[in-house]
């Protein structure tokens, strides 16, 4: 089973880009995740789950986690949240930390 790192999804966009019309959050986003490029699945997936995406069919994909000129995905730095652990949002989402 591969390690699992901590992550930080950061907007990165301008408040006035187009691209956060289809954004249900606009704020950072912390997960425990194989890799960045899982991290950004970790958050649309959670983003999914809470309702506040799209169309079913599309709501992951259309997800603005997915999307790497509104958010961008770096490595959290180590002590506050531990590797340990499932796949899961640990900060947003009013996830409990």
């Amino acid at each position: 089973m591969q390690g699992m790192a901590v992550y930080r999804l950061v907007p990165s966009a301008a408040p006035h880009d187009l691209g956060w019309k289809r954004a249900a959050n606009r704020g950072e986003v912390v997960v425990r995740a194989r890799s960045s490029g899982d991290a950004r699945v970790v958050a649309a997936q959670a983003e999914c789950e809470t309702g506040r995406a799209g169309l079913f069919t599309t709501r992951m994909k259309a997800s603005a986690f997915m999307d790497e000129k509104l958010y961008a995905v770096r490595r959290a730095p180590p002590g506050r949240h531990a590797g340990d652990g499932p796949r899961r949002v640990l900060e947003g989402f009013g996830a409990e930390a």
